[in-house]
């Protein structure tokens, strides 16, 4: 049987321990679902935890930009914060993963579908407006896009299409979109540097991106400026995808694959499988 363990910072309700403070020691917590959790997210403040089944829970932070998709009735809080983990009645369709942005949050459906709700002022939802609310709603343009995998940063986002095509949207001030530009992206648009790779892995950091191939390169983009991209000599901002170079002298001759990618706010870290 699994268990949703977490411990750390409980403001805001982050820990859905039904308290606003730390917890030291890993405690499970213990929602109103009735099966297994298979999957779970997390961003700065707010937590999200699909059941086997496809519904999903929301908690932690809530500051009426609707990031929790619980609407009006979103149950007890304090603080601006809600420690209960609630299920996301307003979500009708089975999710099979989500992801957490800094104020909004992006739903993956069983059926391929992206789902999203929250903060919108940098166009984070992709809608082609900065309306934002609590409401989940489809992103118009995906409608009929299968969708692989979706990945959120503070700003923006990341989707992975059935095809291995690469769409990002959102805040592009610090290049994060791939595109060659710094402009904000108000819908999901294909990354045409990565058009030439199938893509089968994607992450997203504060305000960086990562995509590994089928053939297990590693290619990064974005904020460079604590070196968090893992390529020397880069500008601080970094607008189209570099490819990680992992060989050193002790390497040569020996091939290598990236099988993950993670990235931090001013950090990254990946999985590598090597030959020998």
């Amino acid at each position: 049987m699994y268990s949703l363990v977490v411990r750390g910072y409980g403001g805001f309700g982050a820990l859905g321990h039904k308290v606003y403070t730390r917890e030291l020691v890993p405690r499970r917590v213990d929602g109103s679902w009735d099966c297994k959790i298979s999957a779970i997210a997390t961003s700065g403040t707010h937590t999200a935890a699909i059941t086997e089944s496809g519904e999903l829970y929301m908690w932690g932070r809530e500051e009426g930009d609707g990031r929790l998709g619980l609407g009006p009735g979103r149950g007890p809080n304090e603080a601006g914060g809600l420690s209960v983990p609630s299920k996301v009645k307003a979500l009708t369709v089975p999710v099979a993963s989500v992801s957490c942005g800094g104020f909004f949050t992006m739903a993956l459906t069983q059926e391929g579908q992206l789902w999203n709700w929250g903060a919108n002022s940098n166009y984070e939802l992709g809608r082609g407006d900065n309306l934002g609310g609590w409401k989940p709603m489809p992103v118009p343009s995906l409608e009929g896009v299968r969708i692989t995998q979706v990945a959120c940063g503070g700003y923006h986002s990341l989707a992975l299409t059935e095809e291995g095509k690469v769409l990002s949207w959102g805040h592009g001030g610090h290049g994060q979109l791939g595109n060659s530009s710094l402009r904000n992206q108000r819908t999901p648009t294909e990354i045409e540097a990565l058009a030439d790779k199938k893509i089968v892995f994607l992450a997203c950091g504060g305000s960086s991106s990562a995509a590994i191939t089928d053939g297990g390169e590693l290619w990064m983009w974005g904020n460079a400026k604590d070196f968090q991209l893992g390529v020397p000599g880069l500008p601080e901002i970094q607008t189209t995808p570099v490819e990680v170079n992992f060989l050193t002298e002790e390497d040569e001759g020996q091939p290598h694959k990236v099988i993950s990618v993670s990235i931090g706010a001013s950090h990254a870290l990946c999985l590598v499988s090597r030959s020998h």
